[in-house]
This record gives structure tokens, sequence and C-alpha cells, in this order.
């Protein structure tokens, strides 16, 4: 017998608070992205501590796949797309941190938390992520 997947619609108030979580992580990532195609002195400094070198085409990259992640995360067709590949993009940022011994619960798991922001407003939002991964029965 294939698996019955709940067809009822998101509440009200789960969409809306999907919609304001995804909406501060969007923000929030379009304003990442910008300043890195600037790119700002700040950005290139940092790295430059980091162990990339001020490199402001290497910056600018970066603010270009933020950007063009953060689309896809922002469009609902592609939002799951979208939120796959910040996942990969906020692990390599949590890496990095890592790699230079940054402090824990303020540089490296930033990554994280804004992770689950990502899966957690898309999970509010989303009928289909919901019938995939179902924490209530």
């Amino acid at each position: 017998m294939p698996p019955v997947f709940d067809t009822a619609p998101v509440s009200k108030s789960a969409l809306w608070s999907g919609r304001v979580v995804s909406g501060l992580v969007i923000v929030f990532l379009l304003f990442d992205g910008a300043i890195k195609l600037v790119p700002w002195p700040v950005v290139t400094e940092t790295m430059d501590r980091m162990g990339y070198g001020s490199s402001e085409t290497l910056a600018r990259s970066l603010g270009l796949i933020t950007l063009v992640c953060t689309v896809l995360y922002a469009v609902p067709p592609t939002s799951i797309l979208g939120a796959i590949l910040l996942t990969g993009y906020l692990g390599s940022a949590i890496a990095s941190h890592v790699r230079i011994g940054s402090p824990l619960f303020s540089h490296v798991l930033f990554g994280f938390y804004l992770g689950l922001m990502v899966w957690g407003g898309l999970w509010l939002r989303d009928r289909s992520l919901r019938a995939l991964l179902p924490f209530l029965r």
C-alpha cells in the first residue's frame, strides 16, 4: 500500500509564521549577497582573515551564488532546491569558521541557526515538505 500523504491545507498561522521566518532569512541573505557584490572593504578583510585572500573576484562570485540560491529559495516552485543549495552554502561557512577557530555559538553555529530558519520557515509554509517530513501525526 503506498504511503498516504496529508493533503490538508496549511493553517493560516503556520503559513504566515513560515512566511515571516523565510522572509527574515531572505532579507538577510539578499543583504549578505549584495555586500559581497560591491564588495565592501569589510567583506574582503574578513575573507582575508579567514584565509581566502582579499580577492574581489571571489567575493563577487560568492555574492552571486548567495543571491541565486536565495532567489531560488524565495520562489515557491523552486524553494526546496533553494533550501538544499543554501544548506550546502551555509555548511561551507560553518566549516570555514571551524577551521579558523571562531567562537562556537556566535560564529560557528550561526550557519546552523540560519539553516534551521531556512528549513523551518519552508516546512511551515510548504505542504509537500510537511508530507515528506511529518513531525506530527
